[in-house]
């Protein structure tokens, strides 16, 4: 079966299609005809920890969608020929095993590239905003970094529970992608510099919740931005600043949460334990077509290494999709 694997060489990750043996199936598993593939920026930084640092080929993609060609002894639910969604190991092949406890059925209208862009990165947008970040209708969401594939999901998802959503972005350009999308305020900017405008908009009130995926360059800045008792959600730090100070006296007389939004410690029961609580909230709102996953770019499967730098050029919007059609 070809499949593609991840490697180390001269500090840089390196993707290269192999042939490999199709995983075994276990009793609580279903293998997946893959359809489509989402590319994660982490997955391809040496060092992060979800491949380590290696010269030894490791496989490769941790998230998909495709068709139930077998199922495990003790599945249920499941039926053979179904479209379903998930988080995966070895997602970039031809097949792989999903877990039970990780499949989706694929709403209905979305495509198989739309489908692979949701398990990991809206899962990821509904700890932040949901499970840790208790988002109300009618709330104010500031989210650094609106035009990633979180922080897209992040805004799609909090316009359908009635928020309002700020937004910020270094490139104007990704911004007009965004437009429709329902942001109540764009701001163009890469600095911590949008205290201003966000006190502005929000009546001097400050925002309920920030949702962080720059790091820790606009951390300080966020503080500032957050209203009484508001939350922040650190979910990535792309900008490469992993410390900032932090203002005492701002945490403890507005009553603020800070909280981490990581799988990197979590066991597999703690990662799917979001799953029947994202299937109740936020999938039903896909299956109706209320908001449809952002795809920037899809690659064909022989193009996994061209799909990697588009993404690592930093371009795009939303998410960069392979496909095995």
């Amino acid at each position: 079966m070809q499949a593609y694997a991840i490697k180390t060489l001269n500090d840089q990750a390196v993707v290269e299609i192999v042939e490999r043996a199709e995983p075994a199936l276990g009793p609580t598993q279903i293998r997946i005809q893959m359809h489509a593939a989402s590319l994660n920026r982490g997955e391809f930084i040496v060092g992060h920890g979800l491949h380590g640092k290696s010269d030894v080929p490791q496989a490769v993609g941790l998230e998909g969608a495709g068709t139930v060609l077998e199922i495990g002894a003790d599945v249920t639910g499941f039926t053979l020929g179904q479209r379903v969604m998930g988080r995966c190991p070895g997602a970039f092949a031809l097949r792989t095993v999903m877990e039970q406890r990780e499949a989706m059925p694929i709403p209905d209208g979305l495509s198989w590239e739309e489908a692979a862009a949701v398990p990991l990165t809206y899962l990821t947008a509904y700890d932040a905003l949901f499970e840790q970040g208790q988002l109300q209708a009618g709330e104010w969401v500031l989210i650094n970094g609106v035009t990633s594939g979180v922080g897209v999901a992040a805004l799609q998802m909090a316009k359908a529970r009635g928020a309002h959503v700020i937004g910020t972005s270094g490139s104007a350009d990704k911004l007009a992608k965004l437009q429709g999308q329902g942001m109540t305020l764009a701001l163009q900017t890469r600095d911590a510099n949008f205290h201003a405008a966000v006190m502005q908009a929000t009546e001097n009130q400050g925002v309920n919740l920030v949702v962080n995926t720059v790091g820790g360059s606009v951390f300080a800045e966020d503080i500032r931005c957050l209203g009484f008792e508001g939350r922040l959600a650190m979910v990535g730090y792309v900008d490469g600043e992993l410390s900032s100070p932090i203002d005492l006296q701002a945490l403890h007389a507005k009553r603020l949460r800070l909280f981490g939004v990581s799988n990197k410690l979590r066991s597999p029961l703690q990662k799917a334990a979001a799953i029947p609580g994202f299937m109740k909230d936020v999938w039903p709102a896909l299956n109706r077509g209320e908001f449809r996953p952002f795809i920037d770019q899809v690659f064909p499967f022989s193009q996994l290494a061209q799909a990697k730098d588009s993404m690592q050029a930093n371009h795009h919007v939303g998410k960069i999709v392979l496909s095995m059609a």
